[in-house]
């Protein structure tokens, strides 16, 4: 989306995305700062300019579908396939899927978890954008890159609103040979 399409009339150079994130001391554990995108969501230019740039960086790539990882992820996810007119594949937490999936498990800042996507939720050779909200340590994006690979396709772009570069997850992302790209970063956790 162009940045004069957006609903108020101010371009996307005006809008600056860190004013429109929180941050939430010590959660989900202490001497975590969590990097809240939720006021993002509710601020409909941030949102627009937000989807906008992801979803230029995965045209970039030529992506042929999008990847959500849950939740913040199918927020932008949608947003993003919608724009670009493609298809979306999400990408859940275990045991929230239906019918029959692959899984990969990894490990959190703090913590692990595991991931899980739907035996045909993407066709073969298709080139994949995923996004998500923010880059940590970049296990929840290795997992995902994992899951596409499995289905045999193509992870060929990774977008985040966030990154938190001293924690090496779009170091990691990169060097799984998937192009990474964040629109706003902070130092520290």
């Amino acid at each position: 989306m162009a940045s004069e399409d957006l609903r108020s009339g101010a371009s996307a150079a005006e809008v600056d995305l860190k004013e429109h994130v929180r941050a939430i001391p010590d959660f989900p554990e202490p001497g975590i700062i969590f990097r809240d995108v939720t006021p993002l969501f509710s601020h409909v230019e941030a949102f627009d300019v937000a989807c906008a740039r992801l979803a230029e960086t995965f045209r970039t790539q030529a992506v042929q579908m999008v990847a959500g990882v849950e939740a913040r992820g199918f927020i932008l996810g949608g947003a993003i396939a919608r724009e670009l007119g493609l298809g979306f594949a999400p990408v859940r937490k275990k045991g929230k899927l239906p019918w029959r999936t692959i899984s990969a498990d990894y490990q959190l800042e703090y913590g692990s978890a595991t991931l899980e996507m739907h035996v045909d939720a993407i066709p073969p050779n298709t080139r994949v954008g995923i996004v998500d909200d923010l880059i940590a340590t970049g296990g929840t994006a290795l997992a995902t890159i994992d899951l596409i690979r499995r289905l045999d396709a193509e992870p060929a772009a990774f977008g985040a609103v966030i990154d938190l570069p001293e924690l090496g997850g779009a170091d990691r992302i990169a060097e799984a040979g998937v192009p990474v790209s964040s629109l706003i970063a902070y130092e520290g956790h």
